[in-house]
């Protein structure tokens, strides 16, 4: 009985980030869904044409394209953060590799082909494809979230720009000649500027700022020049 207790207990505190930032994603998600409806039937009420129901919002263009805006431009953060601190450095940053591992790193340091070790992933020890997969994965898996949310938000924004367009009496538009609309361009680099201002941010704020506790922020002693240590 005790046993199953401790086991329970670990789980949530062993995945306590993930559920955690899971579930506030879920709760603002739905939140965000409640004040889009609202604002939506608002424009329709001045439009002087039938509100929608909250079920009819959430299968809309509209809220698809309003979140997936948003999702693309995170994944794309992301994506140029894994691969570009591959190479690029910040002295004294905690979100900077140190100075000297510029660079895929060795086959030592990464611990793969002979120098896995027995808790390593199966395919860090082989010699072949798998390998150069599988130490890629974690940035194409990002890479490939950007390009198939940042294709859902076209589709979605195309739907929802030409029932505007079908609602002012014009002319709808074809997904590539949307993709090249000023519409899409906007809801795109206004989340993209957002999001590398964020990373620049941190990446230098670091170098100076602490928090005690967090991997994120060096030791609170730790000098300022040091770069790549974790407190």
């Amino acid at each position: 009985m005790s046993t199953r207790k401790g086991r329970s207990g670990s789980f949530w505190r062993d995945n306590s980030l993930t559920l955690a930032f899971g579930g506030a994603f879920l709760v603002v998600l739905a939140f965000q869904a409640i004040a889009g409806r609202a604002e939506f039937n608002e424009q329709l009420a001045t439009a002087g044409l039938q509100q929608v129901t909250f079920a009819q919002y959430l299968t809309s263009s509209d809220f698809a394209v309003d979140v997936t805006e948003n999702w693309q431009s995170e994944f794309l953060q992301f994506f140029l953060y894994i691969f570009g601190t591959v190479y690029l450095l910040q002295r004294g940053s905690p979100e900077s590799k140190e100075l000297y591992k510029a660079g895929p790193e060795s086959d030592r340091d990464q611990r793969v082909g002979e120098h896995a070790r027995e808790d390593s992933p199966r395919w860090a020890g082989t010699r072949d494809w798998r390998q150069g997969l599988y130490s890629r994965s974690l940035g194409l898996v990002m890479a490939l979230l950007f390009l198939l949310s940042w294709l859902a938000q076209s589709i979605s924004g195309t739907a929802a720009y030409n029932a505007e367009q079908l609602r002012d009496l014009s002319q709808p538009v074809s997904w590539a000649a949307y993709l090249a609309s000023a519409d899409f361009w906007s809801r795109t680099l206004q989340n993209w500027q957002s999001e590398l201002l964020a990373v620049a941010a941190m990446a230098i704020l670091s170098v100076y700022l602490r928090q005690r506790g967090s991997p994120e922020s060096k030791p609170v002693g730790a000098p300022h020049s040091a770069t790549g240590v974790e407190g």
